[in-house]
């Protein structure tokens, strides 16, 4: 079983990039082909969150446009810069049944559960008392099942300081100690901050994607105000085979190579 996950897309309207310099359609459209040319191909593709910039109607109908050249199912999670109903007038489908957007996927061995954080109108993430009630349920559906949580917002301080103010501030002792008490979580997988970062928590691994278009720049001063980079874009990919759960980072962008490794008879003192 192989999952891509891809996060903050930023998706514009046409001909305006995002903050004046990324370029996201350009970047998102470039990584959903190196999705399709990866061997093997993933089995799925999940979102997390940061669909559009603005949550306009015109960006998720750029976004149809854009997912339609994916051959595997696409799951997503809205993020802060989101909007619910529009949103949801363009994907229907990612309705979750509770009154938010998210899933509960049963994918061969594994179940995936993808939460809404969002708060209309703040940067911030919320999980309240209802979509909390809504993942035990959905945890105690498959108590035995290994479970991958997908999410927005990041349940945990990373160092980079304007970033941790809009993390998921509420809710978050609470689905920690809901992470604590189902052992089958085999991560925690987020998006928001724009740079791969991974901690241990409440007995699992928590993982922040980076996006397919901009990053966040990396600051660890106690006073940054943030600002963006157009470092590598990139996105994750989880593979379940044996029993086990690896994550790998796949840079979207072509590079030099592949390059055989050859010995320089040189360097052996050789003739």
């Amino acid at each position: 079983m192989l999952i891509a996950q891809i996060s903050d897309l930023h998706i514009r309207p046409r001909g305006k990039p995002a903050y004046r310099v990324s370029e996201t359609n350009m970047l998102v459209a470039r990584a959903l082909a190196a999705l399709r040319a990866l061997t093997p191909a993933p089995d799925l593709v999940v979102i997390t969150g940061d669909l559009t910039d603005w949550g306009l109607p015109e960006e998720y109908a750029l976004l149809r446009q854009l997912l339609a050249v994916l051959p595997m199912p696409v799951l997503m999670i809205p993020g802060n810069h989101d909007r619910r109903a529009e949103l949801l007038d363009a994907f229907s489908g990612a309705a979750d049944g509770h009154g938010f957007i998210g899933f509960v996927h049963d994918a061969g061995p594994l179940r995936l559960i993808g939460l809404d954080t969002l708060v209309p109108g703040a940067s911030h993430g919320a999980l309240c008392g209802d979509r909390l009630a809504a993942l035990e349920h959905a945890l105690a559906g498959r108590a035995d099942t290994p479970t991958m949580i997908f999410m927005h917002h990041p349940p945990f301080d990373c160092g980079i300081a304007h970033m941790d103010r809009i993390a998921l501030t509420e809710g978050r002792e609470a689905f920690l100690r809901i992470v604590a008490a189902n052992p089958q979580i085999e991560r925690v997988l987020c998006g928001h901050h724009h740079r791969p970062i991974q901690t241990r928590l409440a007995g699992t691994l928590v993982q922040i994607a980076p996006s397919v278009a901009h990053q966040v720049t990396l600051d660890l001063g106690p006073d940054g105000e943030g600002s963006m980079t157009m470092e590598p874009p990139a996105f994750l990919l989880h593979r379940w085979a044996d029993g086990a759960l690896v994550t790998h980072q796949a840079y979207v962008e072509a590079y030099p190579g592949p390059f055989p490794f050859v010995l320089d008879a040189d360097y052996l003192g050789g003739d």
